[in-house]
């Protein structure tokens, strides 16, 4: 297993709500310290970057923007390539604002949308919020569904929500349309994340605690599965057909494992 980069998973693999994981930011200044290229990689679209930074340095984990990819910048880009100008974007407020920052406006209220883009609403979500993102669909064949993810569900600290990835498949069935997916566990948005270090996808391993959306999916973009025990992990997801590369008590022990990991990449449970 040549490995030489890290992508890592935040809610789940840093901290459950605002709760952190034990020995998370010793392990990212490991990382910083031996100079190992990593990106963190989110489908968190219910606060901007900025944001998601401020709560991880105040765990003590120094990271930059740049350093953080979501969706949302995978979206934009992907939007602005498209031309599509005007979406109708049915993410939260502050999700909204980053969009316009990053040169997408959203639709206005009583205009026309060029595109439909579906984030994490959590509570705001509702009968009367869904139906409009599926008129919208259903009124013009031409316009795109856009999900910011297919994650099912995330651990918080009052216990299970759903995610994402549950009101993009309503919509996808009510329209009959397949969703363009920007975010885990799209093999494009893996290459984008390896891409922006400079990798290939056989030298990056990715660190997370969904065994599909962040083992699965990054396997399927060639990239190296670890599943650590901590945010939504379930021992069952030891008992499926998917089978991580390795698995890991939580990210602190990232740095043990790559030290030690098994030269011929099969599942390491030697922390267990």
């Amino acid at each position: 297993m040549s490995v030489r980069s890290v992508l890592l998973d935040l809610d789940g693999v840093f901290y459950v709500g605002d709760e952190p994981v034990p020995g998370g930011a010793e392990t990212v200044a490991w990382l910083v310290e031996r100079g190992i290229p990593h990106r963190f990689v989110t489908n968190t679209t219910s606060r901007p970057r900025r944001e998601i930074v401020a709560k991880l340095r105040r765990m003590g984990i120094e990271v930059e923007v740049g350093e953080v990819l979501t969706p949302v910048v995978a979206a934009a880009a992907w939007l602005e390539a498209e031309g599509c100008r005007h979406p109708a974007l049915f993410v939260p407020e502050a999700t909204a604002e980053e969009f316009a920052e990053l040169g997408v406006g959203g639709a206005k209220p009583s205009g026309l949308a060029d595109a439909v883009v579906v984030g994490d609403l959590g509570s705001g979500w509702d009968f009367a919020t869904m139906n409009r993102a599926f008129r919208l669909l259903a009124e013009d064949p031409g316009i795109p569904l856009v999900a910011l993810g297919l994650t099912r569900y995330w651990r918080a600290e009052d216990g299970l929500r759903l995610d994402v990835g549950a009101f993009v498949r309503g919509l996808e069935y009510a329209s009959g349309r397949e969703a363009v997916v920007l975010g885990k566990p799209a093999a494009a948005f893996y290459r984008a994340a390896v891409d922006s270090l400079a990798e290939a996808p056989d030298e990056a391993v990715m660190v997370g605690d969904d065994i599909r959306a962040d083992v699965e999916g990054a396997q399927g973009a060639g990239l190296t599965g670890v599943l650590v025990r901590t945010g939504k992990f379930d021992p069952a997801d030891l008992e499926g057909a998917i089978e991580p590369d390795a698995v890991l008590d939580s990210v602190a022990e990232l740095p043990g494992w790559w030290r030690n990991r098994p030269p011929d990449g099969g599942i390491d449970e030697s922390s267990a």
